[in-house]
């Protein structure tokens, strides 16, 4: 683990809000100068912190239908196993694969332009590594909610709503160029590439480039410059609850309940799965168990069963289908 101070946790949270923001631009917000604030981005790097800058994009504006596959594992050796998580990473249309700690053994997430597409796709890997699944399950993944990183700053309130974008499916998708796909390509596992070097890539100019991904944000197919944080490495842990309610409608109170804790990161909405999927960030599994009673007395009577994933290794994760 790694210790970092207040000033370091401040460096974070600035960084996930807009990673793309100046060092001066951080070092005012933080209070430090910006020869300070490169230099501790440098070192939370150099230690492990930090494993890279993405950008979230919102692919439901590309047009893309986005599949949840649950995976229980039989019969495989280290090698089988291996084979199949390469062949998950390799296939472009994978936004996330990653083992787990929990019922679930892998979850992976599939991008497809419409069910046929991953239809083809399922058939496939089935005909491949069948024998190997003792079970699945597969959903429908609708609509998410991201929040502020509170939990980087926990003593201090939050001034304004802790929501920072959704992305639901539905509506029309939004029409962009090969150019804005290859820019997007980049930033989705770089997102403070310079834009000079972005324009050297595409073949334009650096002006150019600075409209592109204007446009792209106001067309809301960005959404979100972020950095991506091993919360190991400063005492924390990730989890995917699952929350089955005894009545659908009381859904609403509880999201609202949940929105304003510093430990709520995401709640994602899907079809073939729980009524709600948050996921939080605590301490530790004790700190997890202190959470959920904490819900369930909150919301007595009302859920009707909870579980959880713990994240042993992401394999995978991108925002966007490769080119």
């Amino acid at each position: 683990m790694t210790k970092i101070d207040l000033k370091d946790r401040k460096i974070l949270y600035e960084l996930d809000l807009d990673c793309r923001q100046s060092n001066t631009q951080i070092g005012k917000k933080v209070g430090l100068k910006k020869d300070v604030v490169s230099y501790r981005i440098k070192k939370l790097q150099e230690e492990g912190v930090i494993k890279n800058f993405y950008t979230e994009i919102d692919t439901f504006r590309l047009g893309y239908k986005v599949f949840r596959i649950y995976l229980n594992f039989q019969y495989v050796t280290s090698d089988v196993k291996e084979q199949i998580i390469k062949y998950f990473v390799e296939y472009k249309n994978t936004w996330v694969v990653k083992s787990e700690k929990s019922e679930i053994d892998l979850v992976v997430i599939i991008w497809a332009k419409d069910i046929f597409e991953f239809y083809q796709f399922w058939d496939k890997t089935l005909d491949k590594y069948e024998d190997y699944f003792a079970k699945y399950a597969i959903s429908i993944y609708i609509q998410a909610y991201s929040y502020k990183r509170s939990f980087l700053l926990p003593d201090i309130k939050e001034m304004s709503s802790r929501e920072i974008f959704r992305m639901s499916c539905g509506g029309k998708p939004v029409e962009i160029d090969k150019t804005d796909y290859k820019l997007l390509n980049e930033i989705a596992v770089n997102a403070r590439i310079p834009l000079i070097e972005l324009a050297e890539k595409l073949g334009c100019s650096s002006q150019s480039v600075n409209y592109r991904i204007k446009n792209l944000i106001n067309s809301e197919v960005i959404k979100k410059f972020r950095v991506n944080i091993d919360l190991s490495q400063i005492g924390l842990q990730h989890f995917k609850v699952n929350i089955y309610l005894k009545d659908h409608k009381l859904k609403g109170p509880i999201l609202k309940y949940l929105e304003n804790k510093p430990y709520l990161e995401y709640i994602n909405f899907a079809i073939g799965w729980a009524d709600l999927e948050p996921e939080f960030v605590a301490k530790d599994f004790d700190e997890l168990m202190k959470i959920l009673e904490e819900v369930n007395s909150k919301f007595s009577g009302v859920i009707k069963k909870q579980s959880f994933f713990i994240t042993d290794k992401i394999y995978k994760f991108r925002c966007l289908p490769e080119l």
